[in-house]
């Protein structure tokens, strides 16, 4: 464990069903676990999900890329809103951001799939870290276990059983 925390996704099932059966197969397999958060920007978003650490890698559990789930109902409107990284349409892989503040511009562009159940102060320190002139922290930020729970995550005594599909935990 680090000093910067744990975090709890909530997942958006009934907005994004591709994109957060993708995100639970990719953490229930580990593939996450030792990743680094490689791109920071204050006052926008955290990005991770890659596990080259550069941006450019990762790839979903259907193999390569997958097709966006966008819909008008789902918006960047403030912090803590988790999408998909891509880089142009139906382009989305292993990455994703979490916004740090409202993003409108950003709609339309990235699968939204989910928030920030738990954890937002572990959010907001991660987006004040210091960084160099590519956004990468100059302090690797690292996931050190990515985990799946059906309804709030059990007390920590208890997280070791596998559990079902609607939040993702995060422990950096």
């Amino acid at each position: 464990e680090t000093s910067v925390g744990t975090f709890v996704i909530e997942l958006y099932y009934q907005h994004a069903p591709r994109t957060c059966y993708n995100l639970v197969g990719l953490a229930q397999s580990g593939y996450y676990d030792g990743t680094i958060f490689h791109r920071i920007i204050r006052d926008f978003m955290i990005q991770g999900g890659d596990p080259t650490g550069t941006g450019r890698g990762g790839e979903s559990v259907y193999g390569g890329k997958f097709e966006d789930e966008i819909t008008r109902n789902m918006k960047h409107t403030g912090a803590g809103v988790v999408s998909m990284a891509n880089s142009g349409p139906n382009t989305n892989g292993s990455q994703f951001f979490v916004s740090l503040k409202p993003l409108p511009w950003l709609d339309g562009k990235h699968t939204i799939f989910g928030r920030i159940y738990s954890g937002m102060g572990v959010i907001q320190r991660m987006g004040m870290v210091a960084t160099d002139q590519d956004d990468r922290p100059k302090a690797p930020i690292t996931i050190h276990k990515a985990k799946v729970f059906q309804g709030p995550p059990p007390p920590k005594e208890q997280q070791e059983q596998p559990m079902n599909n609607s939040l993702l935990q995060l422990t950096a």
